[in-house]
């Protein structure tokens, strides 16, 4: 065994001096590609990274998911895998467009209208080019070993060619379709949004008790009294007795200057104990209306339009913003003596994430997938189901997590799933907005042809709005292997076997990847699911930038280094649930690399030339390298079972506690006898096998011992030595 430069090792272990030059020694091997990795690496593993969105800069909820990920990914190719973890960024259509438009608003004062389709769809192209590089390279920070010869863009062409191909699918299939249906609308992005770009804020309300007009003999409770112009029916609980004599009429009533026709309905879905046991119907400004209202056949009205104005009320309401219409309504009620009661409340209300702006329900003409229409099972040899089987797509949805064939940990958010699941509507995917994958549908005169270019002859018109982003990373698990082609990867790696990701989206993307993936390949995803949970301060409440107290990842690496870093977002960190994240967690994990170092220099200085034989361990020796071999067990386990923040914890009680405090002091006094060899074999092994160990969770400060200890060859690289339970 050559000699070791202890030199290298003198001064405390420098986190800047090495991250940066071992991730381009790791970038040059080719390791990251399973392509490259030595023969024994056979049995293949797949993982996708979720991509970032290209909007802004890496934070807390990125760096928790590249250091859980990096660790699996680490662990696997070490176990001998042939092991993919895919990368690549998100163009987030509303998210990139509304940053761009909110700049050029601020600095040139114009709108998109302004300066047109062409010129910003070019802006954008610029910034989310200049935020993916940003954003590339912080993951490079992290110490992210992901492939980067297969990185992918959700708007590139062969994702774009993907996501043509899965509409024309889906739309040939009649499972996407155009019609009017209540949907989000945002006032200031003009266009729909999905739930996910909601965001509920608690704000004080007013609820208003009244009667329509002096006849009406139902009084009713809402916060929102302007949109009772749109009212259509009453509905009350069929079992209230209060209103059972009134079931089934249609009553005409004055409400405020103007004639309303409404009719008594009797619905399970009132709570007959809340308010005053009667709910104005407006279908058309209520997604929770507009299901009485396809139930009862009732019409819709719609009063408010598309900028969040009145039209209808009177020449005083008409043109008037929501809020202040609220309150001319309020008085006139007053004034009318209509009012019985108001009460100050707190409610819960949507606002777009992206613009601020207030959430109006309204019945737009808009394209989406129909959830609930039976099809038959278009694929054969599949385990989802039977090839002509009539299935719908929630069924498809709920057979991948019931059958087991798609886990999710922890497994308390499968029922969540399922609850989602059973209430899961028709998913609206088409955007008012001029950033993303063009609806490929187009218009000429009656005819209507679905493609991703026009067919010949002049006087097609392609539709002006743009898919939801979320129906092309849906396809994220095989558009990033080459689907709709049969590729080798898409062979290989098709399901993944694992997706970690955030168990804020279980729903808006793990969800629609299911869908997408069951119906348009006929099997799930991923095996196996793994939501972490949110970072939050040492206070326990979320990170905030507004309160100064969120915190900068790549600021920490800074000052404490990466793995540090990447050991205080993994322990303490069990799936699921939120976990603290501090700078003072950070600082002991800087200490531990440190102390990995010392320990490491020690053992090697003790240790030059010795040829390592574990048969010719003491019987005392022999004890003690079992011990550690148990813990190993317990940590390989662990980590096999995604509960990689309790093999953290485990591998750093073990370094400090009991290879450092204790069994390097005793290795000084056996040093000094006639146990040398055998404790310098020990305490080899114990090092080196710890330092692979270590190495999924802290890869720079073990990557640069190993390289000090084995030399600098690709081939020698800690990356790729074999695990130690193998």
């Amino acid at each position: 065994m050559k000699d070791i430069d202890l030199t290298l090792l003198e001064q405390p272990y420098d986190a800047k001096r090495y991250e940066t030059l071992l991730y381009k020694k790791w970038e040059e091997s080719g390791y990251f590609n399973p392509d490259n990795l030595p023969g024994r690496h056979a049995t293949p593993f797949a993982m996708v990274l979720p991509p970032p969105n290209v909007t802004g800069t890496l934070h807390c909820g990125h760096a928790t998911m590249l250091a859980i990920q990096d660790a699996i990914v680490r662990f696997k190719r070490m176990q001998g895998f042939k092991t993919l973890w895919l990368p690549g960024t998100d163009h987030a259509a509303i998210a990139t467009q509304s940053k761009v438009e909110k700049d050029i608003s601020k600095k040139e004062g114009k709108s998109r209208y302004d300066i047109g389709r062409e010129e910003l769809l070019k802006r954008i192209a610029a910034f989310a080019q200049e935020s993916h590089d940003t954003i590339i390279n912080q993951c490079k920070s992290m110490g992210s070993s992901l492939d980067w010869s297969r990185e992918a863009f959700t708007l590139d062409e062969p994702r774009t060619r993907a996501v043509y191909t899965a509409f024309k699918t889906m739309y040939d299939a009649g499972l996407i379709y155009r019609g009017h249906r209540v949907v989000n609308w945002d006032p200031k992005g003009q266009t729909t949004i999905s739930d996910d770009e909601i965001i509920h804020e608690e704000r004080e309300a007013t609820l208003y008790t009244f009667k329509y007009g002096k006849d009406f003999p139902i009084p009713i409770s809402t916060t929102r009294p302007e949109t009772k112009f749109g009212d259509v029916a009453v509905a009350v609980h069929p079992e209230d007795s209060r209103y059972s004599a009134f079931v089934g009429k249609t009553i005409e009533t004055d409400f405020c200057g103007s004639l309303l026709s409404i009719k008594i309905i009797a619905d399970r879905n009132v709570e007959k104990d809340f308010g005053t046991g009667a709910l104005g119907v407006t279908p058309a400004h209520s997604k929770i209306d507009e299901e009485m209202a396809y139930t009862h056949n009732l019409p819709f009205v719609q009063v408010i339009d598309e900028k969040g104005k009145m039209t209808s009320g009177g020449e005083d309401i008409v043109g008037k913003k929501t809020a202040e219409a609220r309150e001319l309504i309020a008085q006139r009620l007053r004034d009318a003596g209509l009012m019985i009661e108001e009460k100050k409340i707190t409610q819960n209300v949507s606002t777009a994430e992206r613009t601020g702006g207030i959430i109006e329900p309204l019945p737009k003409l808009q394209w989406f997938v129909a959830v609930n229409k039976e099809f038959p099972f278009p694929h054969k040899d599949k385990a989802i189901a039977k090839e002509g089987e009539m299935v719908t797509l929630k069924i498809l949805m709920h057979r991948a997590v019931e059958s087991g064939t798609t886990t999710i940990l922890p497994d308390r958010f499968a029922k969540v799933y399922e609850h989602w699941i059973n209430n899961l509507r028709d998913w609206c995917i088409s955007r008012q907005i001029w950033y993303g994958h063009r609806i490929p549908i187009w218009y000429k005169e009656s005819a209507i042809h679905c493609g991703p270019s026009a067919p010949e002859g002049d006087g097609w018109a392609q539709d002006e709005d743009t898919l939801d982003t979320w129906f092309s990373s849906g396809l994220w698990t095989f558009s990033t292997l080459g689907w709709p082609d049969e590729t080798t990867d898409f062979k290989m790696y098709h399901p993944n076997d694992l997706l970690e990701t955030g168990r804020d989206i279980l729903f808006f993307w793990v969800a629609r990847m299911i869908l997408m993936s069951t119906y348009l390949i006929g099997e799930v995803p991923f095996k196996h699911v793994y939501l972490h949970g949110m970072a939050l301060g040492k206070d326990g409440k979320k990170m905030s930038k507004s309160s100064g107290t969120a915190l900068d990842p790549l600021e920490v690496t800074e000052k404490y280094g990466t793995d540090a870093l990447r050991m205080a977002l993994i322990v303490g960190n069990a799936p699921g649930n939120d976990f603290k994240l501090f700078d003072e967690k950070t600082k002991a994990y800087k200490h531990f690399a440190n102390k990995i170092w010392n320990a490491s220099r020690f053992v090697l200085s003790n240790t030059q030339g010795v040829i390592i034989n574990e048969n010719t361990l003491n019987a005392a020796h022999q004890a003690l390298l079992l011990e550690w071999r148990n813990v190993l067990r317990e940590i390989t386990e662990d980590i096999e079972k995604y509960n990689l923040y309790l093999a953290g914890e485990k591998l750093y009680g073990f370094f400090w506690h009991r290879f450092a405090d204790v069994w390097i002091e005793d290795s000084k006094t056996w040093f000094q006898s006639d146990e040398k060899e055998s404790a310098q074999i020990f305490m080899r092994i114990l090092l080196e096998e710890q330092l692979r160990v270590l190495h999924p969770f802290m890869p720079f400060v073990t990557e640069a011992i190993w390289r000090i200890m084995h030399g600098d060859s690709k081939e020698s690289m800690l990356m790729i030595q074999p695990w130690p339970m193998n």
